[in-house]
């Protein structure tokens, strides 16, 4: 088939119906209406094969991660998501590929109310790149900067997985469901960005790793951060693999986990079990935000554990 051919039947109405939408999929640009009120959020991702998944892996669950990862970034600053567009290159015209891919983008359009209004499709080395665009409430925005010295550290979900079971796949070793799903098909925490707008002093998401990513959150704010090791919330695999030497890095540094990393003044402890619920997904404590530079990593006893990397980064992990 043709790439219009390809783009009439396969990506043409994914995702949600939107009055917002006045001309989507079909035209040289896309006619897009900003509600009164609503400040635009937009970020972007490109995941390509061999870097940011295996070349074999199910196109399905390519196309749902595809758009999460970008849904994800939504969520750290509070939007709700709306638009996307995708720019998909591909080795050959395969239209099976494709089905099974837009199958998987298309739940989760659905899933979140977010509609596909453009976007390329090209011939080349398989790479994936989508662009997600929502709204947030004028000056209600989530940031990095604003943590401040004795704000809580707050994590959503659980830490490692993804790592965890890109381990076991690189390694030749079974992977349960569990970890499959947490890294095939994450779950942006859109509903959790909505409830932390106007509570939340700042917010990201965990893409590369708690140490690179709070790292980012603690130079915007110009504070420093005290993490307690006991308390990173972990699935019982990942646990088990940290016990085997004490090697903290799964959790702290693998990336992929596309959770939200946040912090709270401390008066707004009691309100976390209320936000959890509202979110839809558990929220752990795991530190504090103090005075000065850097991250200090704390074992149970008190001592320190030291980091031998800072997550992952494209120029530095090659």
């Amino acid at each position: 088939m043709s790439e219009f051919d390809l783009i009439r039947r396969h990506l043409t109405g994914v995702g949600t119906a939107r009055d917002d939408v006045l001309v989507d999929v079909g035209d040289d640009c896309a006619l897009l209406r900003v509600p009164a009120g609503r400040e635009l959020a937009v970020g972007i991702d490109t995941l390509v094969a061999g870097v940011h998944f295996l070349p074999d892996c199910d196109p399905e669950a390519l196309g749902w991660k595809a758009l999460a990862v970008n849904l994800s970034d939504l969520a750290a600053v509070g939007a709700e998501p709306a638009w996307a567009t995708l720019a998909l290159t591909m080795p050959e015209p395969d239209e099976a590929w494709l089905a099974a891919f837009v199958r998987g983008f298309g739940a989760l359009a659905a899933a979140e109310d977010v509609r596909l209004v453009g976007g390329d499709l090209t011939r080349g080395p398989l790479t994936v790149t989508v662009q997600a665009h929502g709204f947030v409430p004028a000056d209600h925005v989530l940031r990095r900067a604003g943590a401040r010295p004795g704000d809580l550290i707050c994590v959503s979900g659980a830490l490692g997985d993804a790592g965890l079971a890109l381990r076991h796949l690189t390694q030749g070793e079974p992977l349960d469901e569990y970890l499959r799903g947490r890294l095939d098909r994450p779950s942006p925490r859109v509903a959790l960005g909505e409830v932390l707008r106007g509570l939340a002093t700042s917010a990201i998401d965990l893409s590369d790793g708690l140490i690179s990513d709070l790292g980012h959150v603690l130079a915007a704010s110009g504070c420093g951060a005290r993490v307690e090791l006991e308390r990173l919330p972990l699935a019982d695999q990942v646990a088990a693999a940290v016990a085997v030497d004490e090697d903290w890095s799964l959790p702290l540094a693998s990336g992929d986990d596309y959770e939200l990393c946040f912090t709270l003044p401390p008066a707004a402890l009691g309100q976390l079990p209320v936000l959890a619920a509202a979110a839809g997904c558990p929220l752990t404590t795991i530190g504090e935000i103090v005075a000065g530079q850097g991250l200090r990593l704390v074992r149970a006893d008190g001592s320190g554990w030291n980091a031998t990397g800072g997550g992952y980064d494209h120029f530095v992990a090659s």
